[in-house]
């Protein structure tokens, strides 16, 4: 059983960057598919981002607009979000979640394991 823990989240203004990182213990990394989700107070969870296990194919939701990019280091346990012209709509608690294999990688309930989740905040 993999077990999740989130990291980068913080305050930063509108237009600013940050990268969030998804480190995992425990199972095999390489064999987990990653997904980054985004919740925000109020609202459903969304899909940000997914990452294949070893080929690294990667899927984006609409709210990615081009400005998010995800990447793997599975030697490091390790999947990154790259967060470009951050806007004030992307302030939301960050989680990302693991899964074995499947189809829809933007459907949430299909991701097995999940972390705590690391806060983003975008000032206007």
């Amino acid at each position: 059983q993999v077990q999740l823990g989130e990291s980068g989240g913080g305050l930063v203004q509108t237009g600013g960057s940050l990268t969030l990182s998804c480190v995992a213990s425990g199972g095999d990394f390489s064999a987990y598919i990653i997904g980054w989700f985004r919740q925000a107070p109020g609202k459903p969870r969304e899909f940000v981002a997914a990452i294949s296990q070893t080929v690294g194919n990667t899927y984006y939701g609409d709210i990615s607009k081009g400005r998010f990019t995800i990447s793997r280091d599975n030697a490091k346990a390790t999947v990154f979000l790259q967060m470009d012209s951050l806007e004030p709509e992307d302030t939301a608690i960050y989680y990302c979640g693991a899964r074995i294999g499947g189809s829809s990688m933007s459907y949430s309930a299909n991701y097995d394991y999940w972390g705590n989740g690391t806060l983003v905040t975008v000032s206007s």
